[in-house]
């Protein structure tokens, strides 16, 4: 059986959580290998939410083995926390249940102090960053003055690293962010204490990984945020401080490029993003406020009001590109239940030429225009269906004419927030004909 790779085809927020939550009752690993809790996956099972910002969803499935990738960086407040939580629901996670990596960097918190200094000291001209430390955190691991998860096993280690960096740290804190300087003597004892609860699930993931490979079981990589947002891909530097897309499986969790079967994109049937950068098919109207109000859309992370816009197939098109895409997986379509009309962008004018990929420039992106096939909306609920000809006429042509424009078929479609309100026109998992 092969493995899967579920990546987020536009800005983030499409929906990867219900995905990987189905994909993960075929699992038998579920790895998170890339970003931090700057991200959230939002899962409806039996009408109760769950969000999990770092553990990968499929801990919500019995007899799963969950690990987190060395190329997510984690707090591990928030990790201990979000155990915590979990524990509540009645979720068993062990070790048995969840491994962390070795190798993944932590953050501290004076990476969460100068990532909001930071933007305080920008004003109208902030990032949009969630203030939780990840982009100071992928920083200092690539100035290779980062603490990993395995310096938490030898406290001399710990000790040291901490007592350079913030010396470092505080300097520019207080120098040049003009904030508050840091204590190191509550950071250390409080990331020993730390250190006593997560011993046992700190392991070397990329071989409990292979291990699996070797006996043939089901894994499913799972990222964060959206193609878009990739530091070199993305809408520079609108973007996150990792690489969300598929390649990213193979350095942030240890495993090479023919260990990855199937890459399957998130597609939103609209298009939404969080915070600032450019957004060619934003939605300023009632139609917009309609996407918003049906689709929930609020960052779980950050509770922050979502842009929508019209679908714009340009970012979808070239995210196919970039992470090799094996099958789409629409979700939210029934949020547009009820319009008249529904606009998808097929490209964008630009200087009085049509292009059809997104430009590096952030300039001349926020100089482009959508240029939209009009095509007609449909008023029938259809959460019930769960055969793609039970859609509506309108609904099934919407969904065709996205796999004509991108070239790569459909696999999933959502059409409701619930397990069962999909449907599954092939199964990831299977092997390739």
């Amino acid at each position: 059986m092969g493995n899967v790779v579920v990546v987020g085809t536009q800005w983030g927020d499409e929906g990867k959580g219900k995905v990987v939550d189905l994909l993960a009752a075929r699992a038998e690993l579920v790895v998170r290998f890339q970003g931090g809790n700057n991200a959230g996956h939002t899962l409806v099972v039996n009408g109760e939410q769950t969000i999990c910002h770092l553990i990968p969803s499929g801990i919500l499935h019995k007899g799963k083995k969950c690990l987190i990738g060395n190329g997510v960086v984690v707090d591990p407040e928030v990790l201990l926390e979000e155990i915590k939580k979990l524990r509540a629901k009645g979720v068993s996670v062990g070790p048995e249940s969840f491994s962390l990596s070795e190798k993944a960097h932590l953050i501290m918190p004076y990476h969460r102090a100068v990532d909001l200094a930071r933007e305080a000291a920008k004003g109208k001209d902030k990032i949009g960053t969630t203030g939780r430390g990840i982009g100071p955190c992928y920083e200092d691991k690539a100035g290779r003055t980062g603490i990993r998860a395995v310096d938490l096993l030898e406290p001399d280690t710990l000790k040291e690293k901490i007592a350079g960096n913030l010396e470092e740290k505080n300097f520019y804190l207080t120098k040049f962010l003009h904030a508050e300087a840091l204590a190191f003597q509550p950071i250390y004892e409080s990331y020993l204490s730390m250190a006593e609860i997560l011993k046992p699930y700190i392991s070397d993931v990329s071989l409990e990984i292979d291990e699996a490979i070797r006996e043939g079981r089901r894994i499913l990589f799972e990222g964060a945020q959206g193609t878009h947002l990739d530091i070199d891909h993305g809408t520079y530097p609108f973007v996150t401080s990792s690489n969300p897309v598929s390649g990213s499986a193979c350095a942030g969790a240890g495993v090479g490029p023919d260990k990855l079967h199937h890459i399957i994109g998130i597609v939103k049937a609209y298009t939404t993003r969080v915070g600032a950068g450019p957004f060619p098919t934003e939605l300023l109207d009632e139609t917009g406020d309609y996407m918003q109000e049906r689709g929930a859309e609020f960052g779980a992370t950050t509770g922050r009001r979502r842009r929508c816009g019209w679908l714009d197939l340009v970012l979808v098109r070239d995210a196919a590109r970039l992470n090799g895409l094996s099958s789409l997986s629409i979700t939210k379509l029934d949020v547009l239940t009820g319009l008249k009309k529904l606009n998808i962008c097929v490209a964008y004018a630009l200087e009085g030429k049509r292009i059809e990929h997104r430009p590096a420039s952030i300039n001349k992106l926020a100089l482009c225009s959508p240029i939209y096939e009009e095509m007609p909306g449909w008023r029938d609920d259809i959460s019930s269906a769960r055969e793609r000809d039970e859609l509506p006429r309108e609904a099934q042509r919407y969904l065709k004419r996205i796999e004509e424009i991108v070239a790569v078929p459909l696999s999933i479609i959502s059409v409701g927030p619930g397990r069962g309100e999909t449907i599954i026109l092939k199964d990831p998992f299977a092997p390739s004909q």
